[in-house]
């Protein structure tokens, strides 16, 4: 790991996993599937590799409706027969789910010290839109970027780098603060310093470069920036 405080000047974090808590979607299905918790990994985890298929054959579709599509799947292959009303009923959850209890201290200390924060997700912007004031964080936020923009998800390197320029910073100067793997990889190889969020204390890829910096949650983030960055009197 070779994370470097000094040059950070913009940070910039992930929303799903990140900020807010995807597991808390299970809640939903709870309500009206016997098992919800192997639905809810299908969910998310097709989810992600329609994002990923997405990017090399050059089909994109925001994310809510990619997201309605691996529930549909999630439902089909265990055979859960839900309705299509009940199932957008349960879709519905990614407008307001569980905000980590660190996440409006941390972001409000680094905006204290001087740092431009932002949101770079794969949300469309209606998504992004409710995650934010669900959150709660609106006003400590310097904008949000959504992957509708350019039309492609997570971890292509066009995302990052039109991150970077809606932030006005350069791409050196941006650590990415993410619960993902591959938005860790992604992060890295556009150019910014790649942060891992890892609250579930998980074991690291074996695969690919490791991450500039893993923090367990996102106050220790701020501690390694704080302590060791630019301050706001800079």
């Amino acid at each position: 790991m070779s994370f470097a405080p000094d040059r950070v000047s913009t940070v910039t974090f992930d929303s799903y996993s990140t900020l807010v808590d995807v597991d808390a979607a299970e809640k939903a299905l709870a309500e009206r599937v016997a098992d919800p918790e192997p639905v809810s990994k299908l969910w998310r985890s097709r989810s992600l590799e329609y994002t990923f298929v997405g990017n090399q054959v050059d089909e994109y579709e925001p994310f809510y409706e990619v997201n309605r599509a691996a529930l549909q799947y999630a439902l089909d292959a265990h055979g859960v027969p839900v309705s299509a009303s009940e199932r957008d009923e349960i879709l519905s959850v990614y407008h307001e789910l569980d905000v980590f209890d660190d996440v409006r201290d941390a972001v409000g200390r680094l905006r204290d010290a001087g740092y431009d924060c932002y949101v770079v997700s794969n949300g469309n912007p209606e998504m992004l839109d409710s995650m934010v004031d669900h959150a709660d964080i609106r006003d400590l936020l310097d904008g949000v970027v959504s992957a509708d923009e350019v039309g492609v998800f997570k971890p292509d390197a066009e995302l990052y780098r039109h991150a970077a320029a809606r932030t006005g910073t350069p791409i050196d100067e941006i650590a990415h603060a993410t619960a993902g793997w591959f938005d860790v990889m992604g992060a890295q190889h556009a150019g910014m310093q790649g942060v891992w969020v890892d609250r579930k204390d998980s074991p690291w890829e074996p695969f690919g470069p490791e991450p500039d910096l893993a923090v367990p949650d996102l106050t220790t983030l701020v501690d390694a920036l704080v302590d060791g960055g630019p301050s706001a009197a800079d």
